[in-house]
């Protein structure tokens, strides 16, 4: 990735929202919400402490993440909209199990 993140920023790929219900229900593109998930591509270095030191973030490239509706920079690289998010913005990372994984 030519993009690098600096200090405890990252850079995200939208994962689009379902667009349909568990029961098959086709949610039309006007009701869906903006996109809160998304895969982390780049992370930067960490965020630097009072005392001068450079704490790692939580999350690393390939992460599955939760982040706040509103938050972060839409950026356009190499024609693909990417967002850029400060490590605080991320609410969770997501944790695929073996069972999810093999329905994928």
């Amino acid at each position: 990735m030519a993009l690098k993140p600096l200090h405890d920023r990252l850079v995200v790929r939208q994962i689009e929202a379902e667009t349909t219900t568990a029961g098959g229900i086709v949610i039309p593109d006007k009701a869906t919400e903006k996109p809160t998930q998304g895969e982390v591509l780049a992370v930067g270095p960490g965020q630097v402490t009072d005392n001068g030191q450079v704490r790692p973030l939580d999350v690393k490239p390939g992460d599955r993440v939760l982040y706040n509706q509103y938050a972060g920079n839409k950026v356009k690289h190499e024609g693909e909209e990417l967002l850029i998010l400060k490590e605080s913005d991320v609410l969770a990372i997501v944790e695929t199990t073996q069972k999810q994984e093999k329905a994928a």
